[in-house]
């Protein structure tokens, strides 16, 4: 059965979270006007509002939307039962493409940790936390790796490692090297592992 087509409001709605997520990324929440993501958008800054009725909610809207995805892309790649490495290797690869796709969000989640009074904090909290707990209950078979970390500190620092090497953009590969090691670095923590794991 084919699906229904999308009603205008839900293609305008469409147009508009994009167009904001690379504003506030590239901008930040206070260097974002309303009247520049509609345009980027192709509507009307009333069209936007209609949508969204202020820029706190269209920034709300656009982290909900954003982390939505990616729980959904973390919750398929733990799904499968599997080693270890494996599922490790799949939320690595599913974070990497999502940041990769999403290069704007690195940047909104860096210029929010910065910002401790910034709009969207609490709905990041609100959004991340539950990742965290859903990638640390995945991996984690309780208590401490191999190394002695906790693995929320494992996850969290493997996590801003690959955040932080997104965010920078082309300095990011003379800062971090060319090749991402971020399978490694994560095989290290989380593991306890030193060699690269090799999945197939």
């Amino acid at each position: 059965m084919a699906r229904p087509l999308k009603t205008e409001s839900e293609r305008t709605a469409g147009e508009i979270l994009p167009a904001a997520e690379r504003a506030f990324g590239a901008r930040g929440f206070d260097g974002t006007r309303l009247a520049d993501i509609a345009a980027s958008a192709g509507i009307s800054r009333p069209s936007l509002l209609y949508h969204y009725p202020s820029k706190e909610a269209l920034y709300a809207a656009v982290v909900r939307w954003a982390f939505g995805d990616l729980a959904a892309r973390l919750a398929g790649a733990l799904s499968a039962p599997r080693s270890s490495e494996a599922a490790l290797v799949s939320v690595v690869e599913a974070f990497r493409s999502f940041l990769g796709e999403r290069p704007s969000l690195s940047r909104l989640l860096v210029r929010e940790l910065m910002n401790d009074r910034g709009p969207g904090r609490a709905v990041l909290v609100a959004e991340i936390v539950p990742l965290l707990d859903l990638v640390e209950a995945g991996l984690s078979s309780g208590g401490e790796n191999p190394l002695g970390l906790r693995m929320r500190e494992a996850v969290v620092t493997v996590a801003a490692s690959m955040v932080l090497r997104a965010a920078s953009g082309d300095l990011g590969p003379k800062l971090w090297g060319v090749e991402d090691g971020s399978e490694s670095l994560a095989a290290a923590l989380v593991l306890g592992r030193r060699a690269v794991l090799e999945v197939g």
